[in-house]
């Protein structure tokens, strides 16, 4: 049965990405807003075939942490359910960070497009962090939250990545506060892994964690003290005595 319902699942992601990034097309002309709103419609889609295809359910922790103004956000990253999840249930306008050649995938990089987020340019090499400085400026100041994974990379469940600088940086550089996110969304949907399980994610939002007059190591350290604690209040039976 799992071999079916991920097999199913897959299937419903292909033929709706399909229509709806034609509708991103469409709606083009529309203002940024009203572009994400539409656009967002598909992860949203996702994250509800999960559940009724995949019997993936989920619960949102300490929504009341959400602050009502600026903010970079930081999670934790284990699968590809957190990044429809955090674009599609966030009660701000997010906005990704990721490299430009994206924009090439046929139908998924074309609504992306549409969505002014923060795309870099890798070849750029150290000049592609200014670019996410200056535009992740720009992306706060229209009061959208930018969100950046700080392990880079998908990492296991019970395991913790190095975690860099970027997210840390920006916030620091524009002194914007930081939205620290735990989840064990790797549970239920295992990294580069076809077949999903059933089961409950748990995304759990942290107190702000505030920047002025801090230095970018200094935030770095007090994001991954949270968010690596919360993971072991999340699923205690995969850390050993600290």
């Amino acid at each position: 049965m799992a071999v079916l319902r991920s097999t199913l699942y897959q299937i419903f992601l292909i033929v709706t990405v399909i229509p709806y990034a034609i509708a991103c097309l469409l709606w083009a002309p529309l203002p940024l807003h009203w572009r994400y709103k539409l656009t967002i419609g598909w992860p949203r889609l996702g994250v509800w075939a999960a559940k009724v295809i995949l019997g993936i359910r989920w619960e949102l922790k300490g929504a009341e942490n959400f602050p009502d103004g600026p903010a970079v956000m930081l999670s934790k990253h284990q699968s590809a359910w957190e990044t429809m999840f955090i674009i599609g249930y966030m009660p701000r306008d997010m906005c990704f960070v990721y490299k430009r050649e994206l924009h090439r995938v046929p139908f998924f990089g074309w609504g992306l497009a549409q969505l002014r987020m923060i795309p870099i340019d890798r070849a750029k090499g150290r000049d592609a962090f200014e670019q996410v400085v200056k535009i992740g400026q720009e992306r706060i100041n229209e009061g959208r939250w930018p969100i950046l994974f700080p392990e880079g990379t998908r990492i296991l469940p019970g395991k913790t990545g190095r975690y860099k600088m970027g997210g840390a940086l920006l916030a620091t550089r524009t002194n914007t506060p930081i939205i620290p996110v735990a989840h064990n969304a790797g549970e239920c949907w295992p990294r580069n892994a076809f077949i999903k399980k059933p089961g409950l994610i748990t995304v759990s939002i942290g107190p702000l964690i505030e920047t002025a007059g801090l230095d970018a190591e200094t935030v770095n350290r007090k994001v991954q003290e949270w968010i690596e604690s919360e993971m072991r209040v999340l699923n205690p039976e995969r850390y050993g005595p600290d």
